[in-house]
């Protein structure tokens, strides 16, 4: 896919399918914005994938007021940003009688607000410019109310994520703004690698392609909504989940 001449932000992408989808934008010839809580990884990615093909930021995505400061700054430093990939998000396991107050507003405010407070950052330089692809990560636990590793804050908040890629793309499709997001299953990164070998194996034995997906596998199909092969296509939701929800 060719990304030459494009700048596109990926939030979350110092490791995991963020950083696969980094990997796939320097690859195609563009410039990929990292925003993410651990600079330090972020600039790893940095040098071992180039210096001069991707930038990165520091940013609290838990705080909307400072995660829209830094895609300000973003635009400052860029004369144009074609995309964003909203990636970063955390996963909530306990059961809903268990599931506090804090960790609640934790999970939307990471997975669902700072969707929100990027999207919302960038959306009026991309109107201006009658240009944007947006891609938002949500989960097949949107679709089923968890059952594989998240439960309900979880899916709850992708939930929203779905809700709000259809808003946008039905406002967005009349000034050349496209949004559209995309719902892995169980992925091997480090976030589930914390998972207990015995919840891992249920998991997988859940998929019918037998096998959690890599990566790269998921990023493949961010990085064709965030390209031009995709333009065409807007509001929709892909599942990228080795088989377990097959929806119409």
């Amino acid at each position: 896919m060719d990304f030459t001449g494009k700048n596109i932000i990926v939030t979350g992408g110092a490791s995991g399918i963020g950083k696969a989808v980094v990997e796939g934008i320097v690859n195609g010839g563009g410039h990929a914005i990292i925003l993410d809580l651990n600079l330090e990884s972020a600039e790893k990615v940095r040098d071992e994938l180039g210096r001069d093909a991707i930038s990165c930021y520091q940013v609290n995505l838990v705080d909307s007021a400072a995660t829209k400061a830094v895609v300000a700054n973003v635009l400052k430093d860029f004369i144009q940003v074609h995309g964003l990939v909203n990636n970063a998000g955390i996963v909530s396991t306990k059961p809903f009688d268990e599931i506090t107050q804090e960790e609640w507003d934790k999970v939307m405010a990471i997975n669902l607000t700072s969707v929100y407070a990027t999207t919302s950052a960038i959306y009026p330089s991309m109107k201006k410019a009658g240009y944007g692809r947006i891609v938002n990560i949500s989960s097949v636990a949107a679709k089923r109310g968890g059952g594989l590793l998240g439960t309900s804050a979880y899916a709850a908040s992708k939930a929203g994520v779905i809700g709000l890629t259809k808003a946008v793309a039905r406002e967005g499709a009349a000034f050349g703004v496209a949004c559209n997001g995309v719902c892995p299953s169980f992925t091997v990164t480090p976030m589930t690698a914390i998972m207990a070998d015995e919840q891992r194996q249920r998991v997988v034995d859940s998929i019918p392609l037998g096998r959690g997906a890599n990566p790269k596998e998921i990023a493949n199909v961010i990085l064709f909504y965030v390209s031009d092969l995709a333009s065409f296509v807007t509001g929709e939701i892909s599942d990228v989940d080795g088989g377990i929800t097959m929806d119409g």
